[in-house]
């Protein structure tokens, strides 16, 4: 099969790359720095890797471990959407469309919350909880007007599929599992603002073979790519933190997660916003997850990273 995928050189992108080219599909990338070029939003010579492949997998898009200052706000958003736009424009005016396209989404797209976890189906879209910040409501604006792209590309002959991703966890370096084995290491991964937040995450293997799922299934739509075990804050780190042997994980209040999150150029969401999201349309579909529950993931993912 050949797969082109845009926005294929991040955490996420080297991760399927290893595992589809070692199934042995034909892989093409496409970004502005590697592979076929592209500027991610106009057609150009890129377009003809389109054409007669088997599958788009679109993961273009400016990374979200930043300040959240409207500069960045605004690429996170253009890059996303003129990317989806542009690859639909490609897939449309193929002479061989190929017969799926997975558009990435993410998780973030539903309403914080501690009560319930969101599915496909019950899941409550976020952008208008009470008591949170104002521009949290932009995080899930990019993610409706990203789907929105899918949803209007004249493609009728390429299934679609948005990819509502949760955290991927691999041990490569520069990926949340980094981040959050850096802080628990140096004992500093205790529970943040109380750490009652739900935390939606997938290990990399359950990633790669439920996109591999999806390429051969009839699946269209939105799909939740997340483990069925969501856990909260404070035991994600304190699970983590036991598989790195430290025994202490000193707690941070709101305000000490804002210095962190300033030092680190990223921003307090990431952490803070509690994401309960189960992947109902995976199970319905009979995907089974290798690695389950948390406790398993972090050793697995321990271990690899230990190996180097």
């Amino acid at each position: 099969m050949k797969i082109v995928i845009p926005g294929g050189t991040g955490q996420v992108g080297g991760v399927l790359r290893r595992a589809l080219s070692a199934a042995g599909h034909d892989v093409v990338v496409v970004s502005r720095s590697a592979g076929v070029r592209w500027d991610g939003r106009t057609l150009g010579p890129w377009a003809s890797e389109v054409d007669g492949c088997d599958a788009v997998i679109n993961l273009a898009g400016r990374s979200v471990s930043c300040r959240y200052t409207p500069e960045n706000l605004d690429e996170m958003m253009r890059s996303r959407v003129d990317s989806a736009r542009v690859v639909g424009e490609a897939i449309a005016a193929a002479g061989r469309p190929p017969r799926v396209w997975l558009q990435m989404s993410t998780a973030t797209v539903y309403a914080h919350r501690f009560d319930a976890p969101n599915d496909e189906t019950s899941g409550v879209i976020g952008g208008d909880e009470p008591g949170v910040p104002d521009y949290w409501a932009f995080s899930v604006d990019i993610a409706k007007n990203w789907e929105a792209e899918l949803s209007a590309a004249d493609t009728p002959h390429t299934r679609k599929v948005a990819l509502r991703s949760a955290m991927v966890m691999s041990p490569d370096r520069g990926g949340v599992f980094d981040v959050l084995s850096w802080l628990a290491r140096l004992g500093l991964g205790g529970p943040v603002a109380g750490g009652r937040q739900y935390v939606s995450w997938i290990h990399d293997e359950d990633f790669t073979r439920a996109v591999q799922l999806l390429l051969d299934s009839d699946l269209a739509g939105p799909v939740n790519l997340a483990s069925p075990d969501p856990v909260p804050q404070h035991e994600l780190m304190r699970v983590l933190r036991s598989a790195w042997r430290m025994p202490i994980g000193l707690p941070a209040t709101r305000w000490m997660a804002e210095v962190g999150a300033f030092a680190l150029r990223s921003d307090t969401e990431l952490l803070l916003k509690s994401r309960r999201v189960v992947p109902g349309r995976l199970l319905d579909a009979g995907f089974r997850f290798r690695h389950s529950d948390w406790a398993s993931a972090a050793d697995d993912l321990v271990r690899r990273r230990r190996k180097g």
